[in-house]
């Protein structure tokens, strides 16, 4: 099966796992004590972080240490900016539009809005 960083990053214990390993390299012992969920669940994750190609597992000794890859991350940084742009332009249009809005004459009353108890 082929994956992709939107994967790894969809589960919030993938997403705790890249966080634990962004400031340093922690073996895969160290990385399940942090959860309360079993090791072969850790290692899932980690072997799906692996697949996406955000960690990457050296060999030291006789421990195997997670190292955080995280340039992988550009992707979703570049697919959410798109709609940054989108969303900003479009709020930016909509203040625009409220600031004409206040200095336009107000609505005759009977179109106002009233409340039904006054």
């Amino acid at each position: 099966m082929r994956r992709d960083v939107f994967q790894a990053i969809a589960d919030p214990t993938r997403r705790e796992i890249l966080n634990m390993i962004s400031s340093q390299s922690l073996n895969l012992n160290a990385v399940a004590d942090n959860f309360e969920i079993s090791r072969p669940a850790i290692s899932k994750h980690i072997k799906i972080l692996t697949e996406c190609g955000l960690i990457e597992i050296k060999q030291q000794g006789r421990e195997r240490f997670c190292e955080a890859k995280l340039e992988k991350l550009n992707e979703v940084s570049e697919w959410i900016e798109q709609y940054r742009v989108f969303w900003t332009a479009k709020l930016d249009a909509l203040e625009i539009f409220l600031a004409k809005d206040t200095t336009s004459p107000s609505l005759p009353d009977k179109i106002k809005f009233k409340p039904k108890n006054q």
